[in-house]
């Protein structure tokens, strides 16, 4: 999904989601943005199973007798 910089407001950037549809980002997560720029918002499936086969691996030690 793709977003367009709109402004930015204190610590967050107005992006545009869709045409006219705004909502804000913490400028934490695009930290060198400016006004204009597209920023590209992406789920990375690898690192998220990654994640939860760990949680779940703690989650299995904790409960081990």
């Amino acid at each position: 999904m793709n977003v367009i910089a709109d402004r930015i407001e204190g610590d967050y950037v107005v992006v545009e989601i869709k045409k006219g549809n705004m909502n804000k980002l913490p400028l934490v997560f695009v930290p060198n943005v400016k006004e204009g720029d597209v920023i590209d918002i992406t789920i990375n499936k690898d690192k998220t199973k990654k994640r939860k086969d760990n949680i779940k691996k703690l989650v299995s030690s904790l409960f081990k007798n």
